[in-house]
């Protein structure tokens, strides 16, 4: 085996130890503990523009939201450096079309304007994320002993029985109807991460360097060898 190709396996596996993700499949994230995450992306709302009537249905909304469940979620804030490179190849291309030279030269000086703004300092996207979890040792309908077996190899038998795997998925999707349909009284949009977006959140989360300058290949077009 070549010396670099050696190395580079070397790597991969010091850096996969460290990652407590089995795999991702079905819009589900396996761990290595046989528990699942689904992993929902929230938006915002702007609570100090509203009336205090609004505020305060807002506040009880989330309140009932945290007294009807009785498994812990996980919210999760991301703050990163909003690329603008597209946005602006995206202008360039629309300014060397625009027929109306009013329109083109306004276009131009936008994005100069755009170019000196984010010349002064970074401008920061926050996105807002919520875990969902399921653990199979949390099924209080199963023995004890089955669930010490489960715990034991839990990666084990998720990977080898696809039945499981679906019947705790099932158990994760009921989860989920009631942390969507809480945060949606809230008025807040919620929209759950399909495997692709897993793929890129956790590639992005993990490799924020390189996810800058190489974009993830889109799933449909990875060919998994068996």
């Amino acid at each position: 085996m070549p010396k670099n190709k050696l190395v580079k396996n070397k790597v991969s596996a010091y850096t996969q130890q460290y990652l407590n993700i089995a795999e991702i499949k079905d819009d589900t994230v396996v761990m290595k503990d046989g528990t699942l995450r689904a992993v929902l992306l929230v938006s915002s709302i702007n609570f100090a523009l509203k009336s205090e009537d609004e505020q305060n249905a807002v506040i009880n909304s989330y309140v009932r939201f945290l007294n009807n469940i009785n498994f812990p979620i996980q919210i999760v804030i991301q703050s990163r450096e909003l690329d603008i490179d597209n946005y602006l190849e995206y202008l360039t291309e629309k300014a060397k079309t625009q027929t109306n030279k009013l329109l083109k030269i306004q276009t131009a000086d936008y994005i100069e304007y755009i170019k000196d703004l984010t010349s002064l300092g970074k401008i920061m996207n926050k996105r807002f994320y919520v875990v969902v979890p399921y653990s199979p040792l949390s099924d209080k309908h199963k023995g004890f002993l089955n669930l010490l077996k489960e715990a034991l190899k839990p990666a084990t038998i998720l990977k080898l029985k696809d039945k499981a795997f679906h019947n705790y998925q099932e158990m994760l999707n009921r989860r989920l109807e009631g942390v969507l349909s809480g945060f949606e009284s809230m008025g807040v949009s919620v929209v759950r991460l399909d495997s692709q977006s897993l793929i890129e959140l956790y590639y992005k989360t993990y490799n924020p360097e390189t996810a800058k300058n190489q974009e993830l290949v889109d799933l449909d077009k990875i060919r998994v060898e068996k």
